[in-house]
């Protein structure tokens, strides 16, 4: 069956020892894959997750040590946006302090108590709190607590000069349908997805174009049970979006195809399967330093050009 949804979001950080500290010991995620960017093997890709790397879980960077700063602008990713149990706010304000975090006050969007702040290279996060979900699973194997623990993401919200086109191809292709409105901000949600099922569309006519670099999330991936399911969402792209995507590309833990939607955020589609463990235990994801089977006779080279991380 088709769960609809975010499967993962993918930014732009500067040194990766510094990434790891913050999304590992301060947020408590755990680092469910190393390996490298496929199409720069120089530089590691990070995947942070829930305890199995589930879809809907996933924050992904590509570190690379000199990045200069991004820009936050029209057609980019405003705000990635994890979900935590209501009564966590409060330790995660004081956590925030302790880790000299730069961080909002809480404040009351669409009902949810939302605590927004920004990672060691600008990337704007928040934490939302959400009643009942404390017997969810969360990883146990940080210093966070796990009745605090971070529960996969809520959302994302995108900055567009017109929200309209992007919220036909929310709908009529991954899913989503709209919710609610607040001012500029309009809400697409995901009937049945337990997580990631929100999609924030922030107005903002005339603002400047984004900026890639250190901060800034690259793209935000959509959810495909299967290549079936994700030859149907291109399918729907192009016979009723007039929108064509690149060609299938194995990224060895899912499937992916990619395209510019009409607000020019990069969107992908990444297939469920085969998932995170199919090149190491569960028990052991993150610790070896995994290629693809492309890259494995160039191994020595590239850990020789990958930064230290100890």
């Amino acid at each position: 069956m088709q769960i609809n949804g975010i499967h993962h979001v993918t930014a732009i950080a500067g040194p990766a020892r510094r990434n790891l500290d913050f999304y590992g010991r301060v947020l408590g995620l755990r680092l469910v894959k190393k390996t490298v960017n496929f199409d720069d093997p120089g530089t590691y890709h990070f995947y942070y997750g829930d305890a199995a790397g589930a879809p809907g879980t996933i924050l992904t960077f590509f570190p690379w040590e000199h990045a200069a700063p991004g820009r936050l602008g029209v057609g980019e990713t405003q705000e990635t946006v994890f979900r935590i149990p209501a009564a966590a706010i409060g330790y995660w304000t004081h956590r925030l302090v302790e880790n000299g975090v730069p961080h909002d006050a809480p404040v009351k969007r669409f009902g949810e108590t939302v605590l927004s702040f920004r990672d060691r290279d600008g990337m704007r996060l928040a934490l939302v709190g959400i009643p009942g979900i404390e017997a969810e699973p969360a990883w146990a194997g940080s210093d966070v607590p796990v009745e605090h623990a971070i529960r996969g993401f809520h959302s994302v919200s995108l900055l567009l000069d017109d929200a309209a086109p992007t919220g036909a191809i929310l709908s009529d292709v991954f899913g989503f349908r709209e919710v609610a409105r607040d001012d500029t901000l309009i809400r697409y949600r995901a009937d049945g997805a337990p997580l990631g099922n929100i999609i924030d569309l922030r107005v903002a006519g005339g603002f400047l174009p984004a900026r890639q670099g250190a901060g800034s999330v690259h793209h935000v991936a959509f959810r495909a049970a299967d290549d079936a399911a994700q030859e149907e969402m291109v399918r729907k792209l192009s016979e009723n979006h007039g929108i064509r995507t690149t060609e299938q590309r194995d990224r060895n833990y899912f499937r992916s195809v990619y395209f510019r939607e009409p607000g020019r955020v990069l969107f992908e589609i990444a297939t469920d399967v085969p998932g995170f463990a199919v090149d190491e235990p569960s028990e052991s994801l993150g610790q070896a330093l995994k290629l693809p089977a492309g890259l494995e006779k160039q191994r020595d080279r590239i850990e020789a050009l990958l930064p230290e991380l100890a």
